[in-house]
């Protein structure tokens, strides 16, 4: 039985990051807008992803800084003093969104279901989602539409990118041949692939006649790691590394006819836009994270890992199971990464 048989009033996300949890997120929310098109939605994510989201249509963005502390969630307190929402989607199981919570006025305050819900969520909430047979985030995250009442579908995405992003975006595509975007680095170093098998990569690409742009954040050890693969080709990559705001990346990501990246929001980035995206996974479960339109073109040592591990498949495994192994990035090959290469029809 839905929660609603007809439009809500209004609804609050809270959905904070990280960019490729907001990305899934997107897609809810405009999947709920596509149902209940009167429905007000207002959504408190965090500062960075906010960046990303800006200009979204009819959806009101409530940033809010973990770096402020306390001061930050009195502030966004105040700010909702007044609104009360037929229901809150509380789509974090972090502690510190769980306290965010408590200030937010909702009839109803809707969290995860039993497998999925940590740090005691199902404290601050009075109605949980049902479980999907997926394990996909993204699938997690369509559960509380569905809860709602808002029939299954298939994700769509809408991001609002200006023609002044879309115009940095141009300077480093090459539109006479393929492009092929390497966004090396994720959250965690340990995540991260090879530096001299990127650079193979795109070596190889290359050779092939592919324009091969490297991008990554400003923060100095990104800089540093681009900078570490291009000094090992033997062509000159073009370099977009630090570049690019958020939205200059989207509109680069749309551009180019392939990206390749470990577990980081530039390959969920790529599944808003329709850009195929090659994942490079070994420590987080790809059937849970993986870009959710281009799960079939991973290349992962998860699951064997996890039978080291644990001795068991992944799907015997509590949900968000990270593995502890030591260099497990080590165990993807070249030969693989440019296998599904071939397969996305690079050249």
């Amino acid at each position: 039985m839905p929660l609603f048989t007809e439009a809500p009033t209004s609804i609050c996300i809270l959905r904070l990051s990280a960019v490729g949890d907001v990305c899934h997120a997107l897609a809810v929310v405009q999947r709920i807008q596509a149902y209940y098109p009167q429905t007000k939605i207002t959504w408190i994510v965090g500062k960075t992803e906010a960046a990303l989201l800006e200009g979204i249509p009819n959806v009101t963005l409530l940033p809010y800084d973990k770096k402020t502390g306390w001061k930050g969630i009195l502030s966004l307190w105040k700010q909702l003093k007044n609104p009360h929402f037929d229901a809150l989607l509380n789509m974090q199981t972090a502690f510190r969104a769980s306290i965010l919570s408590l200030g937010i006025k909702a009839k109803y305050k809707i969290g995860f279901g039993q497998k999925r819900s940590r740090e005691g969520q199902r404290f601050f909430v009075n109605r949980r989602v049902n479980d999907p047979v997926s394990p996909h985030v993204l699938d997690g995250f369509m559960a509380f539409a569905e809860y709602l009442g808002v029939p299954n579908g298939k994700p769509t995405w809408h991001l609002s990118i200006s023609a002044q992003d879309q115009q940095v975006a141009e300077q480093f595509v090459d539109p006479t041949r393929k492009n092929l975007l390497i966004s090396p680095c994720s959250s965690k170093v340990e995540k991260d692939w090879l530096v001299e098998r990127y650079a193979e990569v795109a070596n190889i690409a290359n050779q092939h006649n592919v324009n091969v742009i490297f991008c990554s954040s400003p923060a100095k050890r990104e800089m540093e790691m681009v900078k570490k693969i291009t000094a090992l080709c033997d062509f000159a990559p073009t370099n977009a590394a630090g570049k690019t705001s958020l939205k200059q990346l989207t509109a680069l990501i749309a551009k180019v006819d392939l990206v390749l990246s470990p577990d980081s929001g530039p390959t969920h980035i790529a599944t808003t836009q329709g850009t195929p995206v090659i994942g490079l996974y070994a420590y987080h479960n790809p059937l849970r994270t993986a870009p959710y339109n281009n799960i079939e073109n991973v290349v992962s040592v998860y699951e064997e890992n996890a039978q080291k591990e644990f001795g068991r498949p992944s799907s015997e495994l509590p949900w968000a199971t990270k593995l502890k192994g030591k260099n497990l990035m080590a165990e993807i090959q070249v030969k693989e990464v440019i296998a599904q290469m071939e397969k996305l029809n690079l050249w």
